[in-house]
């Protein structure tokens, strides 16, 4: 059964996106996307330290939002979290996911550095990818400054966040300061968009297999799928071996069309021997952890995400 309060959230949010008509470009995506968050947004949660740094990456400039949590002293040295934002690669940036990031700062007690890295269509796969490593690198080379553990890095996501995530771990995998842990909330960890969920939730339940079509097409630009080098940079689950990678908690929705993503991949990383969690809330959507003004187990999922961040950063 789907939860009442995630069918309410689909009433609201289908009204609301109706504004933009049957095919919004980019633009009005990403409006439709800010323009939502005084409805579905959490109250945003008091912080020590939220503050924006700029990076410089090839010939762009990244905003990259340090949080430090609430209860930590100015002086004292975190762990830190590399939180990368969910939208399909085209929408959602650093504001869009701030009351995420907060929450989880202050709920493990670690600093959460959030990167507004580029979107497609503009910026088509691997410039998200390129600024996810970009940005790891930055935190290195400033950790000092940011009061940061180096041998204490998680590395997580949503959605596009999720596969963002899992990619950076494989890329930075065996490296000294690897990621420590990775939180993966209802990833994309494939290119394909014709599994079971997808057959099941693609249509209905807010993200559609059309719709989620469309943001892979994007992000993989004019070559498409068979373009890709490395394609595991773009679906870590065609990566040749997942062993070696660092422990899992891997999140899911049971009315997703990326549910699938989700539980293969955790699958897939149990059977290369990779400590991995994996947890199904049944009755809930896609993006529900960031519609925590009108779905409860939105904040159940964070602590839950909380929890698991402070056992493995320490």
């Amino acid at each position: 059964m789907l939860d009442p309060q995630a069918a309410l959230a689909l009433q609201k949010l289908a009204s609301h996106n109706a504004q933009a008509g049957p095919q919004p470009s980019p633009e009005q995506l990403r409006a439709l996307y800010q323009s939502r968050r005084p409805f579905t947004e959490a109250p945003i949660p008091a912080v020590g330290i939220s503050r924006d740094h700029r990076l410089s990456q090839g010939s762009a400039t990244l905003t990259v939002r340090e949080i430090r949590p609430a209860q930590a002293s100015a002086q004292q040295v975190l762990p830190v979290l590399l939180y990368l934002h969910g939208g399909g690669w085209m929408v959602g940036d650093i504001e869009t996911h701030d009351v995420i990031c907060r929450t989880l700062a202050n709920a493990a007690g670690c600093t959460v550095i959030s990167p507004d890295y580029r979107l497609a269509p503009e910026h088509p796969f691997p410039a998200a990818y390129d600024d996810t490593l970009a940005t790891h690198a930055w935190m290195l080379a400033h950790a000092e400054q940011l009061r940061i553990a180096p041998d204490r890095i998680a590395v997580g996501g949503d959605s596009a966040g999720g596969n963002l995530a899992a990619a950076a771990c494989l890329g930075l995998r065996g490296l000294p300061h690897a990621p420590v842990f990775q939180l993966l909330i209802y990833p994309v960890t494939g290119v394909r968009t014709d599994t079971a969920s997808y057959q099941a939730n693609g249509q209905g339940y807010g993200l559609t297999q059309a719709g989620m079509a469309n943001y892979v097409a994007a992000y993989l630009g004019p070559a498409g799928p068979d373009g890709l080098t490395e394609p595991w940079r773009a679906a870590p689950m065609l990566a040749a071996s997942l062993k070696g990678l660092p422990p899992a908690l891997v999140l899911t929705a049971g009315f997703d069309p990326l549910r699938d993503d989700g539980q293969l991949y955790a699958d897939a990383l149990s059977s290369a021997g990779v400590p991995t969690q994996y947890v199904c809330f049944e009755r809930q959507i896609h993006g529900f952890v960031a519609m925590g003004g009108l779905i409860d187990e939105a904040h159940t999922a964070l602590a839950l995400c909380g929890w698991a961040l402070r056992r493995a950063l320490g």
